[in-house]
């Protein structure tokens, strides 16, 4: 995956964007997720270390290589987890499609937000495979912007997260593929798939999510792609604006959100 296929931008809102929401989904996303002393685990993707930081705290006596294909990202993530005074993590940079790693090398691997951005899905978790030991176990956590609803719903505001999906279509991604995991990870080879949807649910009686999901996390993340939406003609400057703020009606005491990632976990 280039730069260029990377729907959000590597800007500095996008990594905040992305620590606040690792913050705000890290008792739904990684619960259940940790490894044992000793294992070599596999973070794909990492970004700027958004998701390192809390695989690290929560299995501190694994071994973990997190990598990436944007050397800008790793140079951050390293930066984060030298902060955070975290030391079971290396960094590498390298592409899911060119693995640098001899076979069977790793006892689990770690997959989050990835497979979105990625037009050949399947070719990337067979690439994975190999890598993986015998036995070992496959996590692979992706979200599905076709299971987002809310109130109130204007035209404008729908359009705006429509353009959001459209953008990262045009781009070779798939904002929809929460709903594909399972056929994606049998198609790659993978044994004893399950795949576990995780709502989130927010309205205003729920302050820190309203915030920390609305606000930081959904929002943020229609507003990251403006230029994009603009410049692919998706909407136009007036409607895009209106839609945006009705979006931030939904954080408003009579708002409501609600969104789907899905969890897949499988065997090699």
């Amino acid at each position: 995956m280039s730069a260029r296929h990377y729907v959000h931008g590597y800007t500095q809102r996008e990594n905040i964007r992305l620590m606040d929401q690792s913050q705000t989904l890290a008792g739904l996303l990684h619960h259940g997720t940790k490894y044992r002393a000793g294992n070599k685990v596999l973070e794909v993707g990492c970004g700027v270390g958004a998701q390192t930081r809390i695989l690290a705290k929560n299995s501190p006596r694994a071994h973990f290589v997190s990598m990436d294909v944007s050397e800008s990202s790793v140079r951050k993530a390293r930066r984060l987890v030298r902060r955070e005074n975290i030391h079971n993590v290396h960094f590498q940079i390298a592409d899911i499609f060119r693995l640098p790693f001899p076979d069977e090398t790793f006892d689990h691997l770690f997959v989050c937000f990835v497979l979105e951005h990625l037009a050949e899905p399947v070719q990337a978790l067979r690439a994975l495979n190999r890598v993986l030991k015998k036995g070992g176990t496959l996590t692979v956590i992706e979200g599905d912007h076709g299971s987002c609803y809310f109130y109130p719903e204007t035209g404008e505001a729908r359009k705006a997260w429509q353009s959001l999906i459209v953008a990262q279509a045009r781009l070779g991604g798939n904002s929809l593929i929460g709903r594909r995991l399972f056929p994606l990870l049998t198609q790659a080879g993978f044994r004893k798939v399950q795949v576990s949807p995780k709502f989130v649910y927010v309205d205003s009686s729920r302050p820190a999510l309203v915030d920390g999901f609305i606000k930081r996390t959904i929002i943020a993340m229609v507003k990251g792609v403006k230029k994009r939406a603009l410049a692919m003609e998706l909407m136009d400057k007036k409607s895009w604006s209106k839609g945006v703020r009705d979006l931030y009606r939904t954080a408003q005491a009579n708002g409501t959100f609600c969104y789907a990632f899905f969890k897949g976990f499988a065997i090699k």
